[in-house]
């Protein structure tokens, strides 16, 4: 029925011995990072950090050879090489790649296939949500375990909507380009819906002041250290590290079980006449109206307060007057949920996003876009 997947069964391989065999600390690839927040830089993993990740990834979503993943991720993302395909190699299990996502295709690729988990990001949940063929496509006899996701934060609503739909316990985690991917992870069988999970065999910490810890409700940024972190990058940038330490530009805290839940990066926070505004924060109240298809929340250029909060809403109309009727909507519900100083005071309907090869949003680009449509005129200007 689908004739483009690919099947693939580990096989094992006898390399010949040279003079130039690769060792542990040889570099078994080089990645960009995303550069959502400025140039993208050059990470260099050994293979001895390769091996480490995929073994932590093995055992902490408890794969074994009767598993199967579908790939329907861009396969040069350290998601795909790392926690898919080097993992599910030392499991020996089977790995389905399809073309690309198709919602049309996803549960009919589950069910033909036995696929027992998958690897998606938060707009998948989403459509696989809301779209019409894909809610015609499913079947409850599926064998999925888990499905994991990643590259940003899932809504709580969205997350708990999918569970109760499908029946499919979601796994969100925290993990970097620097860190082989992941760093922690929320454990199968006590998930707790909106945070990134526990420390998975990574050294997870907050800076707070001149030193790092582990306390509950301590907010800052969150610093990582382990056997798969890097200590530089192959274009040596010093001053992103600290004893040792990976400062990630990622915010958030612990709670008193240990888990760590994210707060967004530390360059997207918006300024607003001194006022501290997180756009995750902001975005997640947005994604809890159900007319909100996608949305980004950016600082722009403000003449008074310096920055102002601006949203970028997809919510698939093209009309004029459902956008009216939605831009009413968000401001009385951001007013009823959200401080003065954190509501959007400028909002804009958008068809989509700039966004990068792995499919992040370039904020900076966004918020330049939406700064270019900012005219007294224009409907986006509360």
């Amino acid at each position: 029925m689908f004739p483009d997947l690919v099947l693939i069964r580990n096989v094992h391989h006898t390399v010949p011995a040279s003079q130039e065999a690769p060792t542990d600390t040889t570099l078994g690839m080089i990645l960009n990072t995303s550069g959502t927040t400025g140039k993208p830089k050059r990470v260099g993993l050994n293979h001895y950090m390769m091996w480490k990740a995929a073994h932590n990834d093995l055992e902490s979503h408890q794969m074994t050879r009767a598993d199967t993943v579908l790939i329907v991720m861009p396969m040069f993302h350290i998601n795909a090489q790392e926690v898919i395909m080097l993992s599910t190699f030392l499991s020996d299990g089977r790995i389905v790649v399809a073309p690309k996502f198709s919602a049309r295709s996803f549960w009919p690729e589950v069910l033909n296939n036995d696929v027992t988990w998958t690897s998606v990001v938060p707009t998948i949940v989403t459509i696989l949500l809301q779209n019409e063929n894909a809610l015609r496509a499913y079947r409850p006899e599926h064998k999925l375990r888990f499905v994991r996701c990643a590259s940003a934060m899932l809504t709580v609503n969205r997350h708990q909507a999918f569970v109760d739909k499908f029946n499919v316990p979601i796994l969100e985690g925290y993990g970097m380009t620097e860190a082989t991917s992941q760093c922690t992870l929320n454990p199968i069988g006590a998930v707790k819906m909106g945070s990134a999970g526990k420390p998975y065999k990574t050294d997870v910490a907050i800076v707070e002041g001149d030193h790092f810890t582990t306390a509950a409700g301590v907010h800052g940024q969150i610093v990582i250290h382990g056997d798969h972190v890097i200590t530089d990058y192959l274009d040596r940038k010093p001053d992103e590290f600290m004893d040792g330490w990976l400062l990630t530009g990622d915010l958030g805290y612990f709670d008193t079980d240990g888990y760590l839940w994210l707060e967004g990066r530390a360059k997207y926070v918006i300024n607003r006449g001194g006022e501290k505004v997180s756009p995750t924060k902001v975005e997640n109240t947005l994604y809890d109206l159900d007319f909100v298809r996608a949305c980004a929340v950016v600082g722009v250029k403000d003449a008074v307060y310096g920055q102002a909060v601006a949203a970028a809403i997809n919510d698939g109309s093209d009309d004029p007057a459902v956008h009216e009727q939605h831009r009413q909507a968000i401001l009385n519900y951001t007013a009823a949920h959200l401080a003065k100083f954190e509501r959007p005071t400028q909002i804009y309907f958008v068809d989509s996003f700039p966004k990068n090869p792995t499919g992040k949003i370039m904020r900076p680009k966004l918020a330049a876009q939406l700064e270019a449509l900012a005219t007294p005129s224009h409907p986006g200007v509360q």
